[in-house]
């Protein structure tokens, strides 16, 4: 389907948030100094959204990101003052609400007018459920029955283009694939087609390199003495000039910390790829394969993305409940710390033994010892001066789960000599499983909101 073309040759975006709790003074640093045309904001994980839809229930006005209306107070001012549109799945479970309360917002700053878009259609849990399909991990949905808590579709960018020809100043999304939410703009500024494979695949690898905002320029990738890094405490976040062809320049704001580098671009390209080649996303199957960076005078470019058309089947991720974790934690420090630190946890596994407890799974580690190397021997070393014991155990019911800090917290008096700092606490736990649904099942649609 072709698209009218807009007559821009070039726009910048700039990355404000690569997960839910980022920070926001890059988000601020970027829109004041960057010159954008958009900002975008990726808040959005696999079981973000299950627990998003949880506060939806208890409340059908909530289940948006928790931080919308603070990231959105922070830039919505200068947004409107340089006409730079925010494009954002901070709207979680519940894009609609979303847009009212950021509607809400505008009026509370006096931009009366203000267009927001919702956008709608990635909740297909009642679909899902009758459908009962296969899960990844051989089950299928039926199995789960009442557990299941959400079931959203990854959606694609031409929602959020259509939104943006249409005049939205802010676009919020639910379920939409994290480069999408960058590959949007570029369609609504250069008109590229629904079978455009080329350069909806160069677009989504820009978007792919943006999503995680801090990543690219030297945040995840900082290593002390392999790979410095300056400046992390304020670390600059990523913008990218993009022009028609879908070719791209990578910056950062002039005086910001981190690194944007080919070595650092590298390492976010690799970044949760599977197959380079085939990285399928809602609107085509991208091809990373044959891309190149170059160091130019304005940044770091990259060159050498395609893409072929589209899979034929939407994933989506299914939020469900999973039983109950209970956790304990209590340090053990001076000599014979981790001797004792190893008593302590010999002592909490016979204690729920003894109790008859249903643990379905148990997990006893000493932390800095053997926590999260298995493979050193660490679990020999004695030597350590200072260790933290955790207990975690999984369970049907929450009161058995609670049971393993309780025992922890019980070392207190009845355990080795020196404990101290103890906590424990208890949690549902929400799983996420995937499985795919026909594209004809799946209806993106816009609620406008206006302030």
């Amino acid at each position: 389907m072709a698209r009218r073309m807009n007559a821009k040759s070039m726009i910048r975006i700039g990355s404000g948030a690569g997960f839910a709790g980022d920070r926001i003074e890059p988000s601020i640093e970027l829109i004041e100094q960057g010159d954008l045309d958009f900002l975008v904001f990726e808040c959005l994980a696999e079981r973000t959204i299950a627990l998003a839809q949880l506060r939806r229930l208890e409340d059908p006005l909530n289940g948006y990101d928790l931080m919308l209306l603070e990231r959105l107070g922070g830039v919505i001012d200068t947004s409107v003052r340089k006409n730079v549109r925010i494009i954002s799945n901070m709207g979680a479970a519940n894009p609609v609400a979303a847009a009212e309360r950021a509607a809400e917002l505008a009026r509370e700053r006096g931009f009366h007018g203000m267009k927001i878009a919702a956008i709608v259609g990635d909740d297909v849990t009642e679909y899902i459920a009758a459908a009962g399909g296969a899960l990844e991990d051989g089950r299928t949905v039926s199995d789960l029955g009442d557990q299941i808590i959400s079931a959203n579709a990854y959606l694609g960018s031409f929602a959020i283009a259509r939104a943006l020809d249409e005049g939205a100043h802010i676009v919020l999304t639910g379920r939409t694939g994290d480069p999408a939410l960058f590959v949007g703009p570029m369609i609504h500024a250069f008109g590229w087609a629904e079978d455009d494979w080329h350069r909806l695949g160069r677009g989504t690898a820009i978007g792919h390199m943006l999503e995680c905002a801090g990543q690219l320029t030297g945040g995840y990738f900082a290593d002390p003495g392999c790979k410095d890094v300056p400046g992390l405490a304020r670390l600059g976040f990523p913008m990218a000039d993009i022009d028609a062809d879908g070719i791209a320049v990578f910056s950062k704001v002039a005086g910001s910390g981190g690194e944007l580098s080919i070595r650092s671009c590298t390492e976010q390209l690799l970044y949760e790829i599977f197959d380079p080649a085939a990285y399928l996303q809602s609107d085509v199957i991208a091809d990373l394969s044959r891309i190149t960076f170059t160091e130019i005078d304005q940044g770091i470019r990259m060159d050498g993305a395609s893409g072929r058309e589209r899979p034929a089947k939407l994933k989506v991720s299914v939020g469900y409940r999973d039983g109950f974790i209970g956790e304990g934690q209590i340090s053990y420090a001076g000599p014979g710390a981790v001797e004792r630190g190893k008593l302590a946890l010999e002592i909490v596994r016979e204690r729920l033994a003894l109790r008859a407890l249903p643990i379905e799974e148990l997990r006893l580690e000493l932390i800095g010892v053997n926590a999260t190397n298995f493979t050193t021997g660490a679990a020999a070393a004695t030597d350590l001066r200072e260790v933290r014991i955790r207990a975690a155990g999984r369970a049907a019911d929450r009161k058995s789960a609670a049971a393993v800090g309780g025992e922890v917290e019980a070392l207190y008096t009845n355990g080795p000599a020196g404990g101290g700092g103890a906590w424990a606490q208890d949690r549902e736990v929400v799983a996420i499983a995937s499985t795919y649904v026909e594209r004809d099942a799946v209806e993106p649609g816009i609620v406008w909101v206006t302030a």
